[in-house]
């Protein structure tokens, strides 16, 4: 499935300005909540966008003013069972180990809600930019479950084991002040320059390398599954890698001559 300049399917919109894809979870009646379209068109529209070497940073956000996504479809959670609940875990988990390591920023606009897999999907995402009226959660306790999209893993990695505890455990809900800090959002921004802002910060990023973009990103992914020798490693092979690029020659070169480079992604 293509992502043309500006695609709509019945879950997702989905609109590219030059080298911007920005995606919007367009579900607004039920507070952009995920059901199994919702994964179905997200896996499709990712996969699309990181085999488009024309797409340099992705916007994720949801419509509306009140939700970035409220969570998962509760109609959905209440008919599984024990194969049907695991299988609906996993699925979860691989849409969004897509766009974890889709090897492109993506760059969530928390706008309002992001409960339960709706803060699972930004907690995948490469930063977090939150709305003031963002409020965030995991509740899962309060349905007798636990985050099944990767919460358990990605909280305390993100905001450290006692935090992340905290929050699973009492199903809590926080706003923007405190999720910021934590470090579960990266910055706190007026809902009316959400996007502007995520916006600048994109455009700041496509003015760099695209390949050297990509490796800061497997290096930092890569690396943090592992112990630091290891990791050492796998960035002294990056850099080599890295070293031999199109890219880097032009980097020097023009940092030398004293004048903005032209980046070609070779």
């Amino acid at each position: 499935m293509a992502v043309n300049n500006e695609t709509t399917w019945e879950a997702l919109l989905c609109e590219v300005n030059e080298q911007i894809a920005t995606i919007t979870l367009n579900r607004p009646k039920v507070l952009n909540a995920l059901n199994a379209q919702v994964f179905d068109e997200l896996e499709a529209a990712f996969t699309a966008l990181a085999k488009d070497p024309a797409i340099r940073v992705i916007l994720l956000t949801g419509a509306g003013e009140k939700a970035f996504a409220a969570g998962a479809d509760i109609n959905e959670l209440a008919a599984t069972d024990v194969v049907t609940g695991e299988a609906k875990a996993r699925r979860g988990q691989s849409v969004f180990r897509l766009i974890e390591t889709c090897g492109k920023p993506v760059i969530a606009c928390i706008n309002g809600f992001a409960l339960g897999g709706g803060c699972e999907l930004a907690m995948a995402c490469t930063q977090r930019l939150a709305s003031e009226t963002a409020r965030l959660g995991q509740p899962e306790v309060k349905l007798g479950l636990v985050p099944g999209y990767g919460g358990t893993q990605r909280l305390p990695r993100l905001v450290g084991q006692s935090a992340a505890l905290r929050l699973l455990l009492t199903g809590e809900m926080i706003g923007a002040a405190e999720a910021l800090r934590i470090g579960l959002v990266d910055e706190i921004v007026p809902s009316e320059r959400l996007l502007a802002r995520a916006k600048e910060l994109a455009d700041a990023i496509v003015a760099m390398a695209p390949l050297a973009v990509a490796g800061c990103i497997e290096a930092v992914q890569h690396g943090s599954a592992l112990g630091i020798d290891e990791a050492m490693k796998v960035e002294a092979s990056i850099f080599g890698r890295l070293s031999g690029t199109d890219d880097k020659a032009e980097g020097t070169a023009a940092f030398l001559d004293k004048r903005p480079p032209k980046w070609t992604g070779r």
